[in-house]
């Protein structure tokens, strides 16, 4: 992996051809070699305190429950992405690899890998010091490691829950892996001002790269017009809604998913747009063509009244 500095071009460059990944700022290239095999690859994104560690937990146990191999990777510092899976805060890939000075052929499948509920196997990758690394390191090392141990080979689902709503080079890195990125938003205009952006960043990846926008996922929305007003007019369309139920909450401070808590209907409805989702996405959803909005655009469609 490296980390290139490269101008900008003018432009008329920038519209007469399509850019190398990474063309026009710093960014990180991973091995192009290091591909990730036959699973079907998730990368899940939205701004940040979403609720997108809480989405990616139970779409995991979801996929798992329908019978699937899951492999869920948390890419945030904070490696909390994992937490109700595995009911602890585990070590990261970087943790590990520090203890063995960064030498990976030390580092044993049982280091970093652990087995959350229902089978759902759990890595987090961590992050660099605060202000001292790139995420797309992280992103790259964790990738070549569970290649090197062959946890890719039997994997079904591969979900990369991803920090927040930064997507820089470094935290847009698991794009360059997933086949469709998933983006989680509330019904208010800071999340479909965050989403805007991250549909900008896999708009500029979908160039040199695999990736498309599978769809929105609607997080604590018990109404969903701003959503619907914004995916009209770019062309995205939401796939589940979660409302902002007591239970999801709650679920979080159990350290449980939502299919450990106590039975009720409310949440058995949950439960099963959960099961719905992963069925959607196993059977394949069509790539959606999405042209994101200038700032001032989502100001005069959603800031004013």
């Amino acid at each position: 992996m490296t980390i290139t500095a490269v101008p900008l071009p003018s432009p008329t460059l920038r519209r007469a051809r399509t850019q190398p990944d990474g063309e026009g700022s710093v960014q990180v290239r991973l091995d192009p070699d290091l591909k990730i095999g036959h699973a079907k690859v998730f990368a899940v994104y939205g701004k940040g305190g979403i609720g997108k560690s809480t989405t990616s937990s139970n779409l995991s146990v979801a996929f798992s429950k329908l019978g699937k191999r899951v492999l869920q990777i948390g890419c945030d510092p904070k490696h909390d992405s994992t937490f109700t899976l595995t009911k602890r805060l585990v070590p990261t890939v970087i943790d590990v690899l520090e203890q063995v000075d960064f030498h990976p052929e030390e580092v044993r499948t049982e280091d970093f890998v652990y087995t959350g509920y229902n089978g759902v196997l759990c890595i987090e990758a961590g992050g660099p010091p605060a202000g001292t690394g790139c995420g797309g390191y992280v992103v790259g090392q964790t990738v070549k490691l569970l290649k090197e141990h062959h946890l890719f080979d039997e994997a079904d689902v591969v979900i990369f829950d991803v920090l927040g709503d930064v997507v820089c080079g470094g935290f847009a890195a698991p794009l360059q892996h997933a086949e469709r990125a998933l983006i989680v938003t509330a019904n208010d205009f800071d999340s479909i001002f965050a989403m805007n952006r991250i549909v900008a960043a896999i708009q500029a990846k979908s160039r040199n790269y695999s990736v498309r926008i599978g769809g929105v996922i609607a997080n604590r929305s018990a109404a969903t017009e701003q959503i619907d007003r914004f995916n009209d007019r770019v062309g995205l369309k939401t796939m589940a809604r979660f409302p902002d139920l007591d239970v999801i909450r709650r679920s979080r401070l159990k350290k449980s998913t939502l299919f450990e808590m106590d039975e009720s209907p409310e949440l058995t409805a949950v439960q099963e747009e959960y099961l719905r989702l992963a069925a959607a996405l196993w059977a394949g959803t069509d790539p959606l063509v999405v042209e994101p909005l200038r700032d001032r655009e989502i100001f005069d469609l959603l800031g004013f009244d």
